[in-house]
């Protein structure tokens, strides 16, 4: 047998695959071990007259316990009390605010007798080691919330197309009580990210001191062993809720083994529940995800006598208090002052005023779901309302100065309500100016030039002007203003002359030459 021992999780593999009638050979092989090692534990494990299943349901330490009896308790009765607190010690150590320390001088108190702190924490350390390393992770009460996205996804019927489409599964678990909840999300956008997150959070009734990712697009800018960069959308949501974002170090598999398993159980638990047959819109799909998150919930933990929903019920007490209010993202977008004192949103086609001061200056502007938040050099300078209506203003009398104010009448709107009065040719006329211009100030120019021939050269000719462009496809100032220069508005109106019917008794043109 090697000097060192094995950790627990290998006792357990070596067990399990003996169960199965695989040989100590192919045990040694797979697991990267010896044959004699092999032989050692399977040996230890005929000697204890027990079975593989009895053998599952003891936590690491006790299993510890009978495959490496420590040799010193058999002869130093304070190492034996020490070894036999350390398991109680790792669970008050999971509360907030416990420490080491404060736990060794309570221990000191009801046992004088014991070690000095130093040789306490040396025989803290060699049990920890002595306990499967892999699997000691300490998790406190209220401190992290673990999130990721399932790898496989689950269809939905989405009711507005009619589509079939694949669900992104969004996972959360706190790492505690291991009180878990599942969501399926159209897409791994920022926007269903967070909205997923903040789910959660109302789920669990509470806040988490952290929210842990494991370096997911949505969540982490950029990744580093030693400085992630967070997505600034996501650390403004976290900071909303007063939680920090941790994201998962590198190459680093036990910073998320608690999420990881946790979709494993989903699959399990969850996936394979749902019937594939029955394609369901995305809320019926959750309601029935909820159902049986409901029951992975309410069960009772392998070898423990109490449930995730048991353990949450505690641990609910710890957790920072939600927010009043729901959280809005908001995007951010830097925009240039139009000359009209105003900054166009593009995702909506709305204009917004600033302050004229403003005008060609470069500003920040941030939009959630319903305001619109207009930024120079982080001063607020101009809030509005959120308006989806395209080509209309949303202006503020004191934004204008006094002797510009009349520039906010330049609207689509008013080029258009002018362009109708005269005739819908030209009506339609002015909307595809509208449309075919890059710039709005370059429309608006053309647009009033436009419509100022209705009083240069008269309504009629003008909307035979338009009506002549539009047949050739033109849409701008300077194809009107040839039209009516070069009079070709009136070409429809020259008399056209018809050929003369033939007749015997009707003279031709050459009789009178």
């Amino acid at each position: 047998m090697a000097n060192k021992p094995i950790s627990m999780s290998k006792v357990r593999q070596i067990i399990k695959l003996y169960s199965q009638g695989i040989g100590k050979k192919k045990i040694g092989n797979r697991l990267c071990m010896s044959k004699n090692t092999v032989k050692h534990y399977l040996d230890t494990f005929y000697k204890l007259k027990t079975t593989a299943e009895d053998l599952s349901k003891l936590s690491d330490y006790e299993l510890d316990k009978l495959f490496h009896p420590p040799h010193e308790t058999l002869v130093n009765e304070r190492v034996q009390q020490l070894y036999d607190y350390f398991p109680e010690m790792e669970r008050q150590l999971r509360k907030r605010g416990v420490t080491v320390a404060m736990l060794y001088k309570k221990y000191k108190v009801e046992h004088p007798e014991t070690y000095a702190e130093s040789a306490f924490y040396h025989y803290y350390r060699l049990w920890k080691k002595r306990v499967n390393p892999s699997m000691h992770i300490e998790h406190k009460a209220g401190d992290k919330m673990y999130i990721d996205f399932a790898g496989a996804t689950l269809p939905y019927v989405d009711i507005d197309t009619g589509e079939i489409k694949n669900a992104q599964v969004f996972v959360a678990i706190l790492g505690w009580s291991q009180y878990a909840y599942v969501e399926a999300i159209p897409n791994q956008t920022i926007e269903e990210f967070i909205a997923a997150c903040e789910n959660a959070l109302h789920f669990f009734d509470g806040v988490p001191l952290g929210i842990v990712p494991d370096n997911l697009k949505s969540a982490v800018f950029k990744a580093s062993r030693y400085e992630p960069i967070v997505n600034e959308n996501f650390k403004t949501f976290a900071d909303h809720y007063g939680a920090a974002v941790l994201p998962t170090r590198s190459r680093k598999p036990k910073d998320k083994a608690h999420v990881e398993n946790m979709v494993k159980i989903a699959y399990q638990n969850i996936y394979a529940n749902i019937p594939e047959r029955s394609i369901l819109p995305l809320n019926e799909l959750n309601a029935e995800i909820r159902r049986y998150l409901q029951i992975l919930n309410n069960a009772q933990l392998t070898g423990k006598e109490y449930s995730r929903f048991d353990q949450w019920k505690m641990e609910k007490t710890l957790l920072q208090p939600l927010q009043e209010t729901r959280y809005e993202m908001r995007k951010i977008k830097q925009v240039t002052v139009m000359k009209n004192g105003h900054v166009y949103l593009t995702e909506d086609q709305h204009y917004y005023s600033v302050p004229f001061e403003l005008i060609g200056k470069k500003l920040n502007l941030q939009y959630s779901r319903s305001v619109v938040d207009i930024y120079h050099k982080y001063q607020l300078v101009a809030t509005h309302k959120r308006l989806r209506s395209p080509h209309n203003y949303s202006t503020i009398a004191t934004h204008m100065p006094p002797q510009h104010r009349y520039v906010t009448e330049w609207s689509p709107t008013f080029f258009m309500d002018q362009a109708k009065a005269i005739d819908p040719s030209v009506e339609y006329y002015i909307s595809q100016v509208l449309a075919k211009k890059q710039h709005p100030e370059q429309a608006y120019k053309s647009c009033q030039g436009i419509l100022s021939f209705s009083k240069r050269v008269g309504q009629v000719r003008l909307i035979k002007a338009c009506k002549r462009a539009h047949e050739i496809g033109y849409y701008n100032y300077k194809i009107i203003e040839d039209i009516l220069k070069n009079n070709l508005d009136r070409y429809e109106e020259e008399p056209v002359v018809e050929p003369m019917p033939t007749h015997e008794n009707i003279r031709g043109g050459n009789y009178y030459q």
